[in-house]
């Protein structure tokens, strides 16, 4: 009873101190990381010495990364991965190796520290926190703003490359020169037979699973699936000696494409948040406190020494390879620039093959603790000089509850598009309510007086439960963002077959995939088009009637193609056929018309 009691005193210290410290944190616009940082700082051994020991959580938080790795893996599909293979694998490698240069070679030459130890310790300074970049970058809402998209790459690269890193650290201290060359091909087979195992699973078996347990109707069920997924792929990766982290985040990629995508994104995304949450807590207690009151020059020097060398080359990195502008290659070396969970991986493993001497980890876990603790303030300060007069802005109360009658309308996306469907309801006297995740354009909205326009994110369905979107009539999707059109639609057809979605498509091949998932699909810039081609045609010689015939022709010749090329869309070269074709036929039905107008006239 006594290990069950200590348990159940842990969870409440865990709990209580982010209770406490992460909304205070949050209110002086300091970010949740460093609110969990300073409890753990505030709990662990150096302080109140509430956990004595910093390690027996260790493991347990390491699974918040685990599920984090995961959710980005589900967010990326293998074709949007490939889109993505410059920015991941040529930014990436190059700000590694140009990070590691540097501060590999300013650890042998000022620091004195032998060659293999310098190796290790720049290639390990090299990685930042991907848990601690992407909360800050989600925080902000700018995972897709460009520096946003460009440190995402930066640090999918960094997961990759810290596997052969952790490998390679036995290799240079020196221990593994002992293993026969049986043992590594039998090491080898073990990694790939377990990504094998993975990557047929993930492909063949969790959908005939996943299907048998969508039919219990059971949450808790599909919730249990859901973690056994992760932590079962994470434990299988581990087993083998890959990184349970890069082992999620294939599991994940895998399931991109699934029917079951947002379910696990669902299920998943609480036990996240709160094991991240964890993470960052532990890193708080596993910082030695003593050493910043016996040594602090010597840590809060090697600190600012840290952020100062890599937040100038993320900025070179970011300007000559990311194709960033200067505000944004900023921001993307402060959100890089501090030290990340994999380097305490690294450096405790160093430390166990003699390495490093113990002082020296110790020092290098409270100079990457301190770094992330510094990167909030850093951010705080660059959004105040960069727009001071924009000012963070806390979602008010009377957005965060849906209390409406039933509409007959749901928009999603109140910008360009969403406000002009939303004024023409409103002239008509038709109940709609909006939902948009922008505080900025809710207030601008709700400013012209009693539009109906809440703060929610469409693709949440206790958000849409709390619009009465269910009693709606039609659906609209006006955001901007293609791929949140598509989710939003797949989202509302399978929660409300019976409704009518209209759905803002950029191109063509959006228009395709809009229309598998149920919506009707409107080209954002199809119309104006028509009508700039019509006063075109005018203006060059022809009549009105004349013009109009044409844009009638184009039309619907044009939407015979569209429906004809959804059948083979995903076939490149079966739709460069037909649009070859389309556009030969369409010269000719002109033609057509040319003469039977001259035939007309004569």
């Amino acid at each position: 009873m006594p290990h069950e009691g200590n348990l159940l005193q842990a969870a409440v210290v865990f709990l209580f101190a982010a209770v406490l410290t992460v909304p205070l944190a949050k209110r002086l616009q300091l970010g949740a990381v460093l609110g969990y940082l300073f409890a753990g700082v505030i709990i662990g051994p150096s302080v109140l010495g509430l956990i004595g020991n910093p390690q027996s959580v260790a493991h347990i938080s390491e699974l918040g990364v685990v599920l984090l790795l995961f959710i980005i893996g589900l967010e990326l599909s293998p074709r949007r991965l490939w889109v993505m293979r410059k920015s991941v694998f040529g930014v990436g490698l190059a700000q590694v190796l140009l990070t590691a240069s540097v501060i590999g070679v300013l650890a042998l030459s000022v620091f004195g520290q032998p060659l293999n130890s310098a190796i290790v310790l720049g290639l390990g300074l090299a990685l930042s926190s991907t848990a601690f970049g992407l909360q800050s970058l989600a925080e902000r809402k700018e995972l897709t703003s460009p520096h946003g998209r460009l440190a995402f790459a930066i640090l999918l690269f960094q997961d990759i490359a810290a596997i052969p890193l952790i490998a390679l650290v036995p290799m240079l201290a020196g221990v593994d020169h002992h293993t026969s060359t049986a043992d590594d091909i039998r090491h080898s087979l073990q990694v790939l037979g377990g990504i094998a195992v993975v990557v047929i699973g993930g492909r063949y078996l969790l959908r005939p699973v996943f299907r048998v347990v969508a039919k219990t109707g059971l949450p808790e069920v599909s919730t249990a699936t859901a973690l056994l997924v992760v932590i079962g792929t994470a434990w299988l990766m581990d087993l083998v000696g890959v990184s349970m982290a890069l082992g999620a985040f294939l599991a994940g990629l895998l399931l991109a494409d699934s029917e079951y995508r947002h379910e696990l994104e669902a299920q998943i995304e609480p036990f996240k948040g709160l094991l991240l949450g964890l993470f960052f807590i532990s890193v708080g207690m596993g910082a030695n406190l003593s050493l910043l009151l016996s040594a602090p020059i010597t840590v809060l020097g090697l600190t600012l020494l840290l952020i100062g060398l890599k937040l100038p080359l993320l900025f070179v990195v970011g300007r000559l390879a990311g194709g960033l502008n200067k505000v944004s290659a900023i921001r993307l070396g402060i959100v890089l620039a501090a030290g990340g969970e994999f380097a305490f991986v690294v450096f405790k493993i160093g430390r166990d093959q003699g390495l490093f001497e113990p002082r020296l980890y110790d020092l290098l876990v409270l100079t990457i603790t301190l770094s992330m603790a510094v990167t909030p303030l850093l951010l705080l300060v660059c959004a105040r000089l960069v727009s001071p007069k924009v000012q963070p802005v806390e979602v008010p109360e009377q957005f965060r509850q849906i209390d409406t009658d039933a509409p007959r309308v749901v928009i999603a996306g109140m910008g360009r598009m969403g406000q002009i469907v939303a004024r023409i309801l409103r002239a008509q006297n038709i109940k709609f309510v909006a939902l948009d995740t922008s505080v900025e354009t809710i207030e601008l909205s709700r400013s012209f007086g009693g539009v109906p326009v809440f703060y929610g994110d469409p693709m949440r369905p206790e958000i849409l439960h709390a619009a009465k979107a269910g009693e709606a009539e039609y659906f609209v999707i006006a955001t901007d963002d293609p791929e949140t059109n598509i989710k939003t639609a797949e989202v509302v057809h399978k929660l409300y077959p019976h409704m009518k979605i209209i759905a803002r498509a950029r191109n063509r091949q959006h228009v395709h995939r809009l229309v598998d998932v149920g919506a009707e699909a409107i080209r954002e810039t199809y119309y104006s088009s028509l009508e700039m081609s019509r006063r075109t045609l005018v203006g060059l010689g022809l009549t009105q009637a004349q013009a109009d015939a044409r844009i009638k022709r184009f039309k619907h010749h044009d939407e015979q193609v569209l429906e004809a090329q959804h059948a083979v869309y995903d076939d490149a070269a079966k739709v460069l056929q037909t649009a070859q074709e389309a556009r030969a036929e369409l010269a000719k039905l002109f033609e057509s018309d040319q003469l039977e107008e001259q035939a007309r006239n004569s």
